[in-house]
Formats: C-alpha cells, sequence, structure tokens
C-alpha cells in the first residue's frame, strides 16, 4: 500500500501523526464520555470537548456557542433542511422559494430536492455564468438560499459574501445555508464576512477522523427547538404526554443541537487537524503541472481551469470506471464518476469525470509519477 499515489484528498484527507497521536493519547490515557459525568476524568474530557470547539470558533471566526458538533457535511446539510422546514416559518417551507446551484453535492441540494417532491417548498436556480461561477447579479427572489462555495468537480471558489448580500437585496430575510467541504481545504473561512445563517464542512476533509462535522449556525437561539432529542440536551423535563402535559426545556445551544453521545476521539483530534492544516495548505503548483502537461495530450479532455484546486478531466472514447479501475491498477488512488454532483456533470453533457486531487503530503514526485501511468494508459 505504501506504493500508491494517493491524489483523492478531494473525497478524504491523509491523516498526520499528530492527529494519530492526539487520537491514540486519548485513548490510551484519557478516554471518558463527554457531558455525562463529575469526576476528574469526564471533567477532563469536557474541557478538551470544549477547548476543540474553541479552537473550530477560531478557526472560522466564530463564537464557541455557534458551532454544533455533528457527523459530517451530509449530516449537517439534511439537518438544516430539517430545522428550517419544521422550525421556522409557520407552515414550513410550504410556497416557499428555495434557490440551488447546479455547481451543489447531492448532500446539499437533494434535501431541498426532497422537500419539492413532497410539495413542501419551490426550488429556483442561482444563474451561473460561462466558467461555472454563480452569479450575483441576475439573482432571483428566495427564502433560503444553498450555496456551495466551492464545488468538488470545478475547485473554483466562490464568492459567497458576494452571493449572500445580493441574495438579501431581494429578500432581507433570506436564510442562508454554505456547503464549505471543499472550500475549508483551501482557503480562509470567516463566517462574520459571509455573513451567512448556516455553514457545514466535515473534519475528514481537512485530516481529523471520519464521523465528524461541524455545523456553524449564526443565531443558534433563533431556531427554538432542536432537531434531533436525547441525551444532553434537555435542561428540565416539567411534563409528559401521559399526563397529558408535554413540557421540555432545552440546554442553551450548542448542547440542545447534540443529542446524545458526541464522537468524542474524533473531536480531540481535531485541533491538531486544524494546526496542521493551517501550517500546510496543499501544494497547488501541482495541480498546476497536471494541468500544463494534460492540455497538450490530445487523449486528454480537462474540464478545470489552471487556477482550480483540483484538476477534473476525461478520456474521449474510454469509459471513465474503466479509465479508474487501469490507473487504479497501477497504483494511482483519483476519483472517478460524477462526484455524487450529477447536476454539474448534467451541464457538462458527461456522464462522469476522473479528479485529481491534492494534499499537503503529496510532492511533485507524486504528480510526476502519476501524470507518466495516465498518459501511459490514455495513448
Amino acid at each position: 500500500m505504501n506504493n500508491i499515489i494517493y491524489l483523492d484528498t478531494a473525497a478524504s484527507a491523509l491523516k498526520p501523526e499528530s492527529v494519530i497521536k492526539a487520537e491514540m493519547d486519548f485513548l490510551h490515557e484519557s478516554y471518558a464520555n463527554a457531558g455525562r459525568g463529575i469526576c476528574a476524568r469526564a471533567s477532563n474530557v469536557d474541557n478538551l470537548v470544549a477547548n476543540a470547539r474553541a479552537r473550530v470558533a477560531r478557526f472560522i471566526n466564530a463564537k464557541p456557542e455557534q458551532v454544533v458538533f455533528t457527523a459530517g457535511t451530509t449530516d449537517g446539510m439534511n439537518r438544516i433542511a430539517h430545522i428550517i422546514n419544521d422550525k421556522v416559518c409557520g407552515t414550513g417551507l410550504k410556497n416557499k422559494i428555495v434557490m440551488v446551484s447546479d455547481l451543489d453535492h447531492h448532500s446539499a441540494r437533494l434535501p431541498f430536492e426532497l422537500l419539492y417532491d413532497s410539495d413542501s417548498c419551490n426550488i429556483v436556480l442561482c444563474p451561473m455564468d460561462a466558467q461555472y461561477n454563480l452569479m450575483c447579479s441576475n439573482m432571483q427572489y428566495a427564502d433560503v438560499f444553498v450555496i456551495t462555495a466551492m464545488s468538488n468537480v470545478m475547485g473554483i471558489p466562490q464568492d459567497v459574501a458576494g452571493l449572500v448580500a445580493a441574495a438579501r437585496k431581494k429578500n432581507p430575510d433570506v436564510i442562508t445555508v454554505v456547503d464549505a467541504a471543499q472550500y475549508v481545504v483551501h482557503s480562509e473561512i470567516d463566517v462574520q464576512k459571509w455573513d451567512c445563517d448556516f455553514m457545514c464542512f466535515s473534519a475528514h476533509k481537512i485530516g481529523a477522523d471520519t464521523g465528524l462535522g461541524i455545523m456553524y449556525i449564526k443565531n443558534p437561539e433563533r431556531w427554538i427547538s432542536p432537531d434531533k432529542f436525547g441525551g444532553g440536551m434537555i435542561a428540565k423535563i416539567t411534563g409528559s404526554a401521559i399526563e397529558h402535559n408535554v413540557a421540555f426545556q432545552w440546554e442553551p445551544a450548542p448542547a440542545k443541537f447534540e443529542a446524545g453521545t458526541l464522537p468524542v476521539t474524533q473531536i480531540i483530534g481535531l485541533p491538531a487537524a486544524i494546526d496542521y492544516l493551517v501550517a500546510n495548505r496543499p501544494d497547488l503548483n501541482l495541480i498546476k503541472y497536471l494541468y500544463d502537461r494534460f492540455v497538450k495530450n490530445p487523449r486528454i479532455r480537462v474540464i478545470t481551469p489552471r487556477d482550480s484546486t483540483l484538476l477534473t478531466f476525461y478520456v474521449p472514447d474510454m469509459h471513465i470506471l474503466d479509465f479508474g479501475a487501469l490507473v487504479g491498477a497501477r497504483g494511482v488512488c483519483l476519483r472517478v464518476g460524477n462526484m455524487c454532483a450529477s447536476w454539474i456533470h448534467r451541464v457538462l453533457k458527461l456522464d462522469g469525470t476522473a479528479r485529481i486531487s491534492v494534499g499537503s503530503m503529496n510532492t511533485m514526485g507524486d504528480v510526476v509519477r502519476a501524470a507518466d501511468i495516465i498518459e501511459s494508459v490514455v495513448k
């Protein structure tokens, strides 16, 4: 396995030693549940979780109480759709307008598409220009606006602050939801400048462990009721259905959005992943090298621009899965298929593409070897 050239960071990043050590030390020496005890060991875990939450808050320029731990971006985006639909508009999103885009990952758009399918909202598309950038001009009216900060196929950062501001000019009360799963790897996030209502990303994309995500909520107390229920988020129960008097008092945010046991081990490794990422962003000169090489190859069609954070391409007259199998058998790990982003592939009129994405651990030697293998396969 050490001979594998791993060029699939956009799917999931390899883990730095600092993350592995933080989690192993915790499991060996300090493991306990969070929010469930008052002994010294349990209190220490509570402090570690609080410190991790504070580190995330600094990372995105938020307050700790605005940071909710989830199971990942998919979990967060689905929860946001339910929170908005169930808790906000009286009748939910009935007859409300949700603006999405063809850049969206399935997890960002499908929850709202399914609400539309159940007659719970209307869907409109945010326009794109010829370079597949979302357009602030010609912005349509929307009650909810879902923004993909960076497509996992095109790899170009969007003007999130400009898009939010443009949507608010049409409707000051619009609820803005940002999918930052790809963006967070390559660019700093400042939720204050973005002025978004919700934002999500996954820990495993930045070198932390799987099963953990971040959901930022601008005004957590606005969303009075949580969307999940269980231990840790109840302050007091003063009635029950048996007594025909259901009455609950929730804990303040973020606890009221974190029912049940948190993924404590993954959370403990998160600060180390953030520190490593901030000091070691991926070297995008590696992508530029591949772009410059592949655009000269008549057997390869490059989709993404030179300044993209990744390289997306296809090989005419070769099925994308066949291509993936052939380069995979030769030791190159990359992504092939529709990247869970069907809409942009429909726009491109392609069933699937191949994607190369680099991480902090990749070197020029990796991409040179990978390019040699890819060109030997497609010739």
